[in-house]
């Protein structure tokens, strides 16, 4: 596995063929993710190299399927995954280990395993933290550029019907973002 080949490969993916518009969706979530999810797999013990590989290379993946598609990003994610991996060494297993992390962080998220509670977690870090807002306002923007909200009341109304439904799947991010997660829900009421 050629995880440093994968993110070169990947990275350069997204610079020549995300959309302009993808405000929230773009290169720099994808490294939060990325970044998040080894502090998770830290916090959560992960510990052997292959595992955290999959883990970063999951994350750095994740949301490629937005360079073609919108809706149902992820599904194509694992497409491009499983055609780019191969060529850098790694195995179908693994491949298919990743495509299950990909595929967990589809909303409503649906993690079957250790790992993919990690990457959902990971995904969704920024609800429990202190940039928020205006992490949050680049998802507005994004959608709103799509005609999937119109205004800020509206989109508040959306942001605290998935909030509440929300629970983060690790302990450690349960320890780490609950309550600053709530306390954000609480400037939207």
């Amino acid at each position: 596995m050629n995880v440093e080949k994968a993110e070169v490969y990947i990275v350069d993916q997204f610079r020549q063929r995300l959309s302009d518009t993808l405000y929230y969706h773009g290169l720099h979530h994808t490294l939060d993710v990325a970044n998040a999810a080894l502090h998770l797999g830290t916090l959560e013990g992960v510990k052997d190299q292959e595992s955290r590989d999959l883990l970063k290379t999951a994350a750095l993946y994740h949301d490629s399927g937005f360079m073609y598609t919108y809706k149902e990003h992820e599904q194509e994610g694992c497409r491009i995954a499983r055609k780019a991996l191969q060529g850098f060494g790694y195995s179908p297993e693994q491949i298919d280990i990743i495509c299950g992390m990909i595929m967990a962080t589809r909303i409503p998220q649906s993690p079957k395993t250790h790992l993919e509670q990690i990457i959902c977690d990971a995904d969704l870090d920024y609800l429990g933290r202190a940039d928020f807002e205006p992490i949050g306002e680049t998802l507005f923007r994004e959608l709103k550029a799509r005609g999937m909200v119109t205004d800020t009341d509206s989109w508040n109304a959306v942001q605290v019907k998935f909030i509440t439904g929300h629970s983060y799947w690790t302990q450690s991010a349960q320890l780490l973002r609950e309550i600053r997660k709530q306390e954000n829900l609480k400037t939207l009421l």
